[in-house]
């Protein structure tokens, strides 16, 4: 993992970007992204509420990151990608989640998917996925969800076979490949794999309809007796058997952490301006008084989104240092990169739902007009933040703050 990478510039992991009159469509450098982010950005942005109460999948919206290249922002330059560190690819996700978080989503787990392939696999099985991937704009989708285990993997002869279901498959839908999983007939042993979406008995099922995160595609997919041949199982190293292989369930957790202040961020920036439009028609100087309450709120929801964003990026800074590492990993490399992490989701889940939630309190009772859509943000939030219970992470510190013990490796630490 510790192929050279470039970082983006400031202005991305910040959202300022300011797109120029003949900005272009497609990034084909890092110095193209800011432009491009901001683009897609205004248009998802454009939309976005009104796909929320649709539900359904974005598939406008994933054809145009297949065109904007952006798909490829995390392959290296050598296999056709642009090569971008963890860090500034996560400033593009909290972009991407301040206006539409269900695409964010997307976008990120594509890339999460991305990394698992380097993690798990050997470069002569990774470096042709990541190659095919930037050339024809693949997206990846996810059906690995570990917990689920109704998925069986049958050897049979020179092959094997993959027969279930799995929940929770973000991404499934329009995906080009997938990143399954089953666990052993004989041994029962986790069985990681890549495949295409579209191969004979893969049935990706239209079954997601929750009150958040409606857009994800994170619904069913079903498995019949479908063919994985050896070279796509990611067997060596494998899934969590060595601390670099063990940091994927991180970049996992990163990734929400970024959601979550993506959509905190949206939150506030909305409730900032029905304020100053609607609910309160005060400005500096027009000898209204403002009100305090309202003022002290805005305080407090603007001090915690710094703070978080102060943990966000340091979490992504200690990510980029630990995976350059590459092999040289140690656990203890990876452990302070988990309790920073664990500070930063923990933070953020409490922060974000914290200005979710009380956005109402100080725009008041218009501001639930359905037409609106602000609920979406807390919505959203509330759903995603039930991924993996915060307690846990809690926990996990405690161990840290009282035994100098760094969290178990699993698939959500």
């Amino acid at each position: 993992m510790n192929t050279v990478t470039q970082p983006l510039p400031d202005i991305i992991a910040d959202g300022a970007a300011e797109a120029a009159v003949d900005a272009p469509r497609r990034a084909r450098s890092v110095h193209d992204v800011a432009q491009v982010v901001h683009a897609l950005v205004q248009g998802f942005a454009s939309t976005a509420a009104l796909r929320d109460l649709q539900g359904g999948s974005p598939k406008a919206q994933r054809d145009e990151l297949r065109r904007s290249g952006l798909l490829a922002l995390t392959i290296p330059s050598e296999l056709g990608g642009l090569g971008a560190a963890w860090q500034p690819t996560l400033g593009v996700v909290r972009q991407m989640a301040r206006v539409d978080s269900s695409v964010a989503h997307l976008f990120a787990f594509h890339h999460l998917m991305l990394a698992t392939l380097r993690l798990f696999g050997r470069p002569e099985q990774w470096r042709p996925w990541h190659e095919h991937t930037a050339r024809l704009d693949w997206f990846w989708g996810n059906a690995l969800n570990p917990l689920d285990r109704r998925t069986v993997c049958r050897r049979l002869g020179g092959h094997f076979e993959f027969s279930g279901k799995k929940s929770f498959c973000s991404g499934a839908t329009d995906s080009e490949m997938l990143i399954a999983s089953a666990f052993a007939e004989d041994d029962d042993r986790l069985v990681v794999a890549a495949l295409p979406s579209a191969r004979s008995g893969i049935t990706v099922l239209q079954d997601w309809d929750n009150i958040g995160q409606r857009q994800t595609d994170s619904g069913s997919v079903n498995f019949e007796r479908v063919r994985i041949d050896e070279d796509e199982i990611l067997r060596d190293p494998g899934p969590l058997t060595t601390p670099l292989a063990c940091m994927r369930p991180l970049i996992a957790q990163l990734i929400l952490v970024n959601i979550y202040i993506g959509i905190a961020e949206g939150a506030f920036e909305d409730a900032k301006h029905y304020t100053l439009r609607q609910a309160h028609p005060w400005q500096p100087g027009d000898g209204i008084e403002p009100d305090p309450y309202v003022l002290a709120s805005f305080g407090e929801f603007f001090v915690g989104l710094e703070g978080v964003r102060v943990l966000g990026d340091r979490a992504g800074r200690m990510l980029d240092e630990a995976l350059a590492l590459g092999s040289a990993l140690g656990t203890r490399d990876r452990g302070e990169v988990a309790n920073a992490i664990a500070v930063a989701k923990v933070a953020s889940t409490r922060t974000g739902l914290d200005i979710c939630n009380r956005l109402f309190e100080v725009t008041g009772a218009r501001s639930t007009h359905a037409g609106l859509g602000l609920d979406r943000h807390w919505r959203n939030l509330r759903t995603h933040t039930l991924h993996d219970p915060v307690q846990r992470k809690l926990k996990e510190l405690g161990d840290w703050v009282l035994g100098e013990r760094y969290p178990t490796p699993s698939f959500y630490s």
